[in-house]
């Protein structure tokens, strides 16, 4: 890309910022359209909000999803046509995780529950399901993050005030502490072996998808310990910033990888050095064993690796005999 091609970029995209800011609508004018709607419509009952915006632990901010549960008497005419949608504003795009038309949605029932994931023009954003009378009399009192905006006929429950209780981390089992020790240990030999091979896409999916998802499930057990097990971190690791010191967060940053083979390496020793410590306050929290037989072989087969990569590297500048790899 050029100069000015970049200069060109940036202008638009600081323009787009730009308007976005200006033409965002507000929390306000969107939640009167969302209640607009339904009160006009008499097919929608009932209107009760969940996610971030129902969680009074979690800090507003303009990104916010609305996640919006319609209680309606049927759901098919809602399918066969979508003008309802219009008042709720100009769709940039939007998801249909339910839909059968494109493979999604197996074993879902259309007349019982359907979702609408909707990205508008001014950044805005709403989730909307539809949820039949029957699956809404199921599943409200089973969701802890619910705020009811609109009950026309006073069908839902009276419900607790809303809480992330039902997303807390979950104390592990003697079992479940040493399948994540296990598992991540025995995964990092995989990715060793995807570096020396130059496998980069494998080692790296193998990584992020395997060894770090077992250190983010470390690091919640031992955030939990810290807030006695009252506490949600968000999906994936959302609010790791909000509970993790200053040191450990920056620590948790560098277990992430590039598509460099010696950044990669740096970053399974990162991945390591923190799965090391926080295993071992669980483990001690709970009069758990920890394996230490399987880390110590382990960091010891990849050394190993990373001695051969290093190795190669330098017979393929020159310095070396031939550019072969092991098997």
């Amino acid at each position: 890309m050029t100069a000015f091609s970049l200069i060109v970029k940036k202008s638009i995209e600081q323009s787009y910022r730009q308007k976005k800011r200006e033409s965002m609508r507000t929390e306000n004018e969107m939640m009167n359209l969302i209640l607009q709607l339904a009160k006009d419509d008499d097919r929608i009952r009932c209107v009760y909000l969940t996610g971030s915006r129902a969680n009074p632990n979690v800090e507003k901010d303009n990104y916010q999803d609305f996640d919006v549960v319609f209680v309606v008497t049927e759901t098919a005419s809602f399918l066969q046509e979508d003008s309802w949608r219009a008042s709720l504003g100009e769709i940039a795009m939007m998801q249909e995780p339910l839909s059968s038309y494109l493979g999604w949605g197996e074993g879902n029932d259309p007349n019982e529950c359907y979702t609408w994931l909707m990205l508008f023009k001014d950044g805005q954003r709403i989730d909307l399901q539809l949820h039949s009378l029957q699956v809404a009399k199921r599943n409200f009192l089973a969701e802890s993050l619910t705020v009811t905006l609109l009950d026309k006929d006073a069908f839902l429950p009276i419900n607790e005030a809303p809480s992330d209780h039902h997303y807390w981390i979950a104390k592990p089992s003697q079992a479940e502490f040493l399948a994540c020790c296990n598992e991540f240990w025995w995964c990092l030999s995989n990715v060793g072996k995807g570096l020396v091979r130059q496998q980069l896409p494998y080692a790296l999916r193998m990584y992020h998808e395997t060894s770090h998802a077992e250190l983010d499930k470390m690091i919640e057990w031992a955030i939990g310990l810290t807030y006695d097990y009252q506490v949600n971190t968000g999906l994936w690791g959302k609010y790791f910033r909000d509970y993790l010191s200053e040191k450990d967060y920056n620590h948790y940053l560098k277990t992430y990888a590039s598509g460099d083979v010696s950044h990669i390496w740096t970053a399974v020793w990162m991945a390591v050095e923190m799965f090391q410590e926080k295993a071992r306050d669980v483990a001690h929290a709970f009069d758990y064993p920890y394996h230490q037989e399987e880390e110590t072989a382990i960091i010891c087969y990849l050394k190993g690796l990373k001695a051969t990569t290093e190795f190669t590297e330098s017979q393929k500048s020159g310095r070396g005999m031939n550019d072969e790899y092991p098997q």
